[in-house]
């Protein structure tokens, strides 16, 4: 089966069904009013009348139905107004990746209370399944993670936190760094030292501190300092 996914997105209209095949996580997030570029969602150049049966529809009814015969006028009305046609293979697969995006969200973003060290993604996936963790494949994660930190609780504690580190880039790294660290986190503050360093506040997802000491290690050729502040949820 593709990656991406494909699925048929159908509208009933005037007594007639039309089809248009779609990848189905990009459909689902245009339905959900994301900003997503019609273009990558709608995966056909044809409406359908039964996509399996490779049936077209004619410009004629595509006309009376919708007043258009443009393709991608035609998928936005049928999105917006119609269903996703996913069979249990294909909800099954969406299931999947949509928890292992959980797992990953969750080993980057949240810690133990108990240490504030992010717990490893096979131990969250194995809670997740000892607490039969129901994963919605359309849900956005970020709606399904408190959810899952409050299903997990019994068997894993954990918490969202963040980490506010202090970093310190010499003066030869400083220029191109600056615009590193914002891409990592929230730059707290930010300031040039008398030598020309680049003296910085970085607040990120706890789970993601090593990640930017890696990052800030490789950048400066490991002259770069980078100093845990802080461990908060």
């Amino acid at each position: 089966m593709s990656s991406r996914r494909l699925v048929a997105a159908r509208l009933v209209k005037g007594g007639k069904s039309f089809e248009v095949i779609v990848d189905a996580e990009k459909a689902w997030k245009y339905k959900s009013g994301e900003s997503v570029n019609l273009r990558e969602v709608v995966e056909s150049p044809f409406v359908y009348y039964d996509a399996k049966k490779g049936l077209k529809a004619s410009p004629e009814d595509l006309k009376a139905a919708f007043g258009t015969t443009d393709v991608l006028k035609v998928a936005e009305v049928i999105l917006r107004q119609g269903e996703l046609q996913l069979t249990a293979e294909q909800r099954r697969e969406l299931q999947e990746a949509k928890r292992r995006q959980i797992v990953e969200f969750l080993s980057r973003h949240a810690v133990d209370p108990r240490t504030n060290a992010p717990h490893p993604p096979k131990r969250i996936e194995l809670a997740l399944e000892e607490v039969r963790f129901p994963v919605d494949p359309f849900k956005p994660v970020e709606e399904q993670v408190q959810e899952a930190i409050r299903a997990l609780s019994r068997v894993l504690p954990l918490k969202i936190a963040r980490a506010l580190l202090a970093v310190r880039i010499p003066p030869q790294y400083a220029g191109r760094a600056y615009g590193v660290l914002s891409k990592m986190g929230k730059l707290v503050r930010s300031e040039y030292a008398s030598d020309g360093s680049l003296v910085a506040e970085l607040e990120v997802p706890a789970g993601l501190a090593e990640s930017v000491i890696a990052q800030v290690n490789s950048l400066t050729k490991g002259e770069g300092e980078v100093k845990v502040l802080n461990v908060g949820g």
